[in-house]
């Protein structure tokens, strides 16, 4: 477990909404919270969860905020996502905000190499998903303006909470729950949100960090932390196809450890409604924890 310790320094921010990308007539707007001062600082493309189909770059504000505070640029996008546009739209999205921050890292108070990721729940899927397959062709489809300079979209850490990590899993794992005695409510919204966004399971395997480590696929592994709410029945749980003897927090670190990858699982004490996202003011130290984290694999000198 991460012993959080910040410095004393608390930093006042500015917030503003940027287009960073535009479908058509549908412009994509990132939320820049920037710490006021010089810079640069460690910057952060923030990826809100939401069954892949819900929420947006407004919901998980007291994160961003956090991050702020402590001199960290929180980069909230929004992105496609849902039954309108499905898998792989939102991680084309994704792909193309890290890239744009890195374009612009001057304007957003950061440097290329400082840029990392973060994600909540799906979101957290997204992030690992686009920080594992920086140059897939899929992702890439979107190119930056004609005359930019060329940029990747590898990143120096990768920050989740609560990651749905293995989409298959999880659908299946909500599938039994409803077939179930007495079943609980939550697998009536996340199945069809699921279909709608990955139309398949074959597509739910092949978008997939756990099984794609599992397949050996050759993937970058930046270092990363997961924070894992106790009591967590849709994120903390076993799944009942694989042989491994741990829950998927336990099999995904394992697998990425495997795969030469630095990451840590830290469990957290907070509030879960099984079907509701949680209440982030009500997660004791886990933004301290993310700003610790932050700082120590991105370091600006």
């Amino acid at each position: 477990m991460t012993t959080a310790v910040l410095e004393p320094r608390t930093y006042p921010f500015d917030v503003e909404d940027i287009e960073y990308l535009r479908h058509g007539d549908k412009p994509l707007l990132a939320r820049v919270f920037r710490p006021r001062g010089e810079g640069p600082f460690p910057a952060l493309v923030e990826c809100h969860g939401g069954a892949w189909c819900l929420s947006d770059r407004t919901t998980e504000r007291l994160r961003h905020e956090a991050m702020a505070k402590n001199g960290i640029v929180s980069i909230a996008l929004d992105f496609r996502s849902g039954n309108e546009d499905p898998y792989p739209s939102s991680v084309q999205d994704i792909n193309y905000a890290v890239r744009w921050a890195k374009l612009n890292a001057r304007a957003l108070k950061t440097r290329a190499e400082l840029v990392g990721l973060s994600g909540q729940s799906s979101g957290g899927h997204l992030a690992m998903l686009v920080a594992m397959r920086p140059r897939d062709a899929r992702y890439l489809a979107i190119p930056l303006p004609a005359g930019s300079s060329a940029q990747d979209a590898t990143v120096g850490c990768v920050l989740m909470s609560w990651p749905v990590i293995n989409p298959l899993s999880r659908y299946r794992h909500a599938k039994r729950a409803l077939a179930g005695a007495n079943p609980p409510e939550w697998p009536k919204s996340i199945i069809p949100r699921q279909d709608a966004y990955w139309r398949s399971e074959a597509n739910m395997a092949e978008g997939n960090p756990m099984l794609a480590l599992e397949r050996g696929e050759r993937v970058e592994t930046p270092p990363t932390v997961w924070f894992q709410g106790r009591g967590d029945v849709l994120h903390d749980y076993k799944d009942a196809d694989a042989s491994f003897p741990g829950n998927e927090p336990q099999r995904f670190v394992a697998n990425y450890r495997k795969a030469g990858g630095e990451i840590a699982l830290e469990y957290i004490d907070a509030e879960r409604h099984a079907g509701h996202s949680p209440d982030l003011s009500k997660t004791g130290d886990m933004f301290e924890r993310m700003v610790v984290f932050v700082h120590r694999h991105i370091k600006v000198t």
